[in-house]
């Protein structure tokens, strides 16, 4: 049987061994897979990374969490001109399990070179009218560097360091659809997805904390800064069928929509489509 949604979650997991891959550690504690190359890379600076079996650890004198974000940070300007990762004005935490404690930082940029768990938050905007569910969708701006011109969440975003899920959702809604805090805040959680995915800068361990906000028919988003072009209110019938039957959408928005369709009932939870779907994209809450 034909399952057209499933091949956005096969997509978003492309990587059914990590085989290829070198575990990278802190200590005694994985917080990532990193490539033979990175790993060679790596032997050039030998103060701070050793060669540990099979993977690769930041060196023991390295402590404290400070320790080693200060020593991530030092070498990564020489790996983002070899093509690992980049550098970008935002850090994240690093953890070994998404709700395990922060045991450093990594400039964004170089998240999945280190194959390190990076977590976002994603809002679905719902208006709730006469003739049916309606969802906001964004148009992110075509001079993006992801997904460009394509359909986004009313608001998504990196969960950056020293933030939880709700404050980033906050700052987020502000900053990309100018969604006063008071609003933003009524937001509820819906649960958590992940997937796996190897791309060429190395591999996505991504989190995705998912919210609902209920918004009524006179509230408009409006963009706040150049993520997004505009906002659109789609009938969410017709949403799910761009999903089911274009690549109009971002890649990993997809999984947030199907999560969508299948709680609110248009993707029935209980047929072969809705459980093998649930199956793909379920983390829990």
């Amino acid at each position: 049987m034909s399952q057209p949604l499933h091949r956005h979650i096969d997509a978003c997991n492309n990587t059914p061994s990590l085989g290829h891959l070198l575990p990278f550690h802190f200590g005694t504690q994985q917080v990532g897979w990193i490539s033979a190359e990175l790993a060679r890379a790596l032997t050039f600076h030998p103060r701070d990374f050793h060669f540990e079996g099979r993977g690769v650890a930041m060196a023991g004198r390295l402590r404290s969490a400070g320790q080693r974000s200060d020593a991530l940070a030092a070498v990564l300007p020489d790996l983002a001109k070899q093509g690992f990762g980049r550098v970008r004005k935002e850090l994240f935490d690093v953890r070994a399990e998404p709700d395990g404690p922060a045991l450093g930082t990594l400039n964004r940029g170089a998240i999945p070179a280190f194959g390190v768990i990076g977590q976002g938050v994603h809002l679905n905007g719902l208006v709730r009218r006469a003739d049916g569910l309606h969802v906001w969708v964004g148009v992110r701006a075509k001079d993006k560097a992801v997904a460009p011109g394509q359909l986004d969440n009313l608001v998504a975003g990196g969960i950056p360091a020293g933030l939880d899920a709700e404050q980033t959702l906050v700052k987020e809604a502000e900053e990309e659809a100018s969604l006063p805090a008071e609003l933003a805040m009524q937001a509820r959680r819906a649960g958590r997805l992940s997937y796996m995915m190897s791309n060429d800068e190395g591999l996505r361990r991504d989190v995705l904390h998912v919210y609902d906000l209920e918004l009524p028919e006179s509230f408009t988003p409006k963009p706040n800064d150049d993520e997004v072009e505009r906002f659109e209110l789609w009938p969410a019938a017709r949403l799910l069928e761009a999903v089911r039957e274009t690549e109009d959408v971002k890649f990993n928005v997809n999984l947030v929509l199907i999560d969508l369709f299948l709680r609110e009932g248009l993707i029935d939870p209980e047929g072969a489509e809705g459980k093998a779907l649930r199956a793909g994209l379920n983390l829990g809450p």
